[in-house]
């Protein structure tokens, strides 16, 4: 494969990478979806779990920069477990993470189509039809903006970013100001001590935390897109990955803070997967409260279209290498993207 057809190289820039990074942990979502269970589990030290769980991410992360620098590879973990320890070994890191990225993928589709019909058409919120026919289109949306390319795809996550952090940013300040005189929970130190755990309850608790984290490797897909310097093979790409796993850290954390302070146990339990539209309903009045769920729709389409471009970019290492069918590794010739590659996801979660 020539360069000319190779993917879109020098491309993504470093707040571009930040960008696509915390995207891919997918802020809102992670919290709305995640909190009740891990509350559920270990109470007020999902606070500690969620801070101690992003030190263990923090120091993946630092492994997968160094890997990065030595071999940029849009496959990455399936390329780096390959050359480590042998192709077999790689195939099957890089196969697992395609058969998660389409189920993690499908399953993101879900709540972004009740979200969206909440908001527009609330009547139609429980109607299976409608939640499938709209989950398609979203599917089908995002699929179009990444085989239209990089950059494309670049735009649309840096406006979903922009505008569900200034709501996420709402919502703490609002928590802090209406619940610091008055907290749900009191704020205790025991909630971030290691001593407050015992092994169990930390692994019971890690277990579930440790979703909060998922997808920030994205950005390791894309080092070959990133732009890169003489002093660092994979520039960009390793300061996406760095910068994101440590805001998200910060974040996740602070908002588990500021969650347990404005829900008591049983609206957390009754919130379920909407807690941060439970949040906002007792700190904004009508209709300013369903800003929550705009956030969240902002937050989950934003993941589906980072896992559709680790799926791509893995599949067409894959490919490139012979591991997989060569027609995945097919490039458009003016988009520079796996557009075979990107479509085969977008059939997979039709289906």
């Amino acid at each position: 494969m020539t360069e000319h057809h190779g993917l879109a190289k020098n491309t993504l820039g470093g707040f571009e990478s930040i960008v696509m990074g915390i995207a891919g942990t997918a802020p809102a979502f992670s919290v709305a979806v995640t909190t009740a269970t891990i509350v559920s589990t270990v109470g007020v030290l999902s606070v500690g779990s969620v801070l101690y769980c992003g030190l263990i991410m923090f120091g993946i992360t630092l492994a997968f920069i160094h890997l990065s620098k030595i071999t940029p590879n849009a496959g990455a973990a399936y390329a780096w477990v390959g050359h480590v320890f042998g192709a077999s070994w790689g195939f099957f890191a890089g196969w697992g993470l395609l058969i998660a990225s389409v189920f993690f993928m499908v399953s993101a589709t879900i709540p972004a189509a009740s979200s969206t019909l909440l908001l527009i058409a609330p009547q139609y919120v429980e109607n299976t039809e409608a939640i499938a026919g709209v989950a398609a289109i979203w599917l089908s949306l995002i699929t179009l903006i990444v085989t239209r390319g990089i950059k494309h795809s670049s735009y649309v996550q840096i406006t979903f970013t922009i505008f569900e952090t200034a709501i996420l940013i709402a919502l703490i300040v609002g928590g802090l100001i209406h619940y610091w005189d008055a907290p749900a929970h009191l704020p205790s130190i025991i909630w971030f001590s290691p001593f407050s755990f015992s092994p169990q309850l930390f692994a019971t608790g890690a277990l579930t935390a440790i979703f909060f984290f998922w997808g920030w490797d994205v950005t390791m897909n894309l080092s070959e897109e990133s732009k890169s310097n003489a002093s660092q093979a994979s520039g960009a790409a390793s300061t996406g990955a760095f910068w994101s796993v440590i805001n998200m850290m910060l974040f996740f954390t602070i908002m588990m803070v500021i969650i347990l302070m404005v829900l008591t146990d049983a609206e957390i339990s009754s919130a379920d997967t909407n807690v941060l539209f439970a949040v906002a309903s007792k700190i904004f009045p009508e209709p300013w409260n369903y800003l929550a769920v705009f956030c969240t729709i902002l937050s989950t389409v934003g993941t589906i279209e980072t896992q559709i471009l680790q799926f791509s970019r893995s599949l067409f290492s894959m490919s490139r290498d012979g591991m997989l069918h060569p027609a995945y590794s097919k490039i458009h010739p003016v988009w520079q993207t796996p557009w075979v590659a990107t479509i085969v996801i977008w059939v997979l979660g039709m289906l």
